[in-house]
């Protein structure tokens, strides 16, 4: 009998502690809601000046962009705007800030003169960098994270400024169902230190998530709607029971359960890129205007929506949105160069309701947030049923 008990215990345990870790952020405290974001692409030599870019993030109400280097005119055109900015290291620029003098010198050359006029929020070191078959680059992003936070410790900035770093989908060996999510067993290595880092400085994971290229590469298999956000079937995760009625949110909660089987489940994943190209080639399927409408219409609803993924309901999953601007020179198929909701002369590639959805969006938050607070002493209970319901049910269909 003692034996018996002990298989059991063994067999709950750890999946109970994986739901514990997911799911405990989700029933207390209700997280602040924070705005939409969206990526200021520069690869083009026809676009608008900086401070006509920040003319038309007012009018959208966009509080929250991310270029993709640190342009001195971007910085000082943004300043004493409500705009808060991530900027980014260049890949080329990521194995000499290894040296944590470099790092700091980096710092006081494109962070500091623009302090506190320009809102800084973030600072992505590389892009895709785990998936960019460069070994030096991906050798050094973490030690280069090391010590540009050091340099902000030195100036007082490491509460105001996180330092992430943006990967790739690829980074997952696995992302279906999204409680099998698991990195690449080669990425191991180098997984564990970033988000031994994510932890500690309360960093979020940033994942470029783009349920388009999994529909372009199996149309027939892969429900237009679903990928859409269009309303159907969707999916159920057959491990925890959780309805997925869009794929990006199944994308993130892959996620999410990669990151728990390291043990660093509070971390939070947010999604730095996601979009939808409205002009392709030949064999780029879906790549259409209505198709790109569609996708990000429906995506900027359940942004002002405060909706969270299944896994994690209650935390606002955080999107940027790509791009602003399609950028006309963008190595690759004509997808790369369209993914803009405007064109460089500042018409509208198409709509997605920004400006009239996001007027709203106050009013939505404050009614979203009474009624969860309204729910937090019923919502422990809750917590505690579903998660040993779920621990049973992984350990019987997937045994640790």
């Amino acid at each position: 009998m003692k034996a018996l008990l002990f298989v059991f215990f063994k067999q709950i345990t750890v999946p109970f502690v994986i739901v514990f870790i997911l799911f405990s952020s989700e029933f207390g405290i209700v997280k602040q809601v924070s705005a939409l974001g969206i990526n200021y692409g520069q690869v083009a030599n026809n676009l608008p000046s900086p401070e006509h870019v920040l003319r038309l993030l007012s009018s959208l109400h966009i509080t929250k962009t991310r270029i993709y280097d640190t342009n001195p005119k971007v910085l000082s055109a943004f300043a004493n705007s409500s705009i808060e900015l991530i900027v980014t290291v260049p890949n080329e620029a990521v194995a000499g800030l290894a040296d944590p003098a470099q790092a700091a010198d980096w710092i006081t050359t494109n962070i500091s003169p623009f302090l506190p006029d320009t809102k800084i929020t973030g600072i992505a070191v590389g892009n895709e960098v785990f998936t960019s078959q460069d070994s030096v680059l991906i050798d050094n992003v973490v030690d280069a994270m090391m010590g540009l936070h050091q340099g902000l410790v030195g100036l007082g900035l490491d509460s105001v400024i996180h330092v992430s770093t943006a990967s790739s989908l690829a980074v997952l060996a696995n992302s279906y169902p999204p409680s099998l999510g698991s990195f690449r067993p080669e990425l191991a290595e180098l997984i564990g230190p970033l988000l031994r880092f994510l932890s500690v400085t309360g960093s979020p994971f940033w994942i470029n998530a783009y349920p388009y290229f999994a529909y372009k590469d199996d149309p027939e298999r892969v429900p237009l709607d679903y990928v859409l956000f269009n309303s159907g079937a969707g999916m159920v995760d057959p491990n925890t029971g959780l309805k997925y009625d869009n794929m990006l949110y199944a994308q993130v909660d892959a996620v999410i359960f990669a990151i728990a089987r390291f043990g660093y489940g509070g971390i939070e994943v947010r999604v730095s890129e996601t979009g939808w190209p409205s002009k392709g080639d030949d064999d780029e399927m879906g790549a259409t205007v209505e198709n790109a409408m569609i996708y990000n219409r429906n995506l900027v609803a359940r942004q002002l929506e405060n909706e969270g993924t299944p896994l994690r309901p209650r935390t606002r999953l955080e999107v940027y949105l790509f791009a602003l601007f399609n950028e006309d020179l963008k190595p690759g198929p004509t997808s790369e160069r369209n993914y803009g909701l405007y064109q460089p002369d500042g018409s509208m590639a198409y709509n997605v309701g920004l400006s009239s959805a996001t007027s709203t969006a106050s009013v939505s938050a404050i009614n979203s947030s009474a009624s969860r607070i309204q729910g937090d002493k019923s919502n422990w209970l809750w917590f505690c049923i579903i998660s040993i319901s779920l621990a049973l049910q992984i350990s019987i269909r997937w045994p640790f």
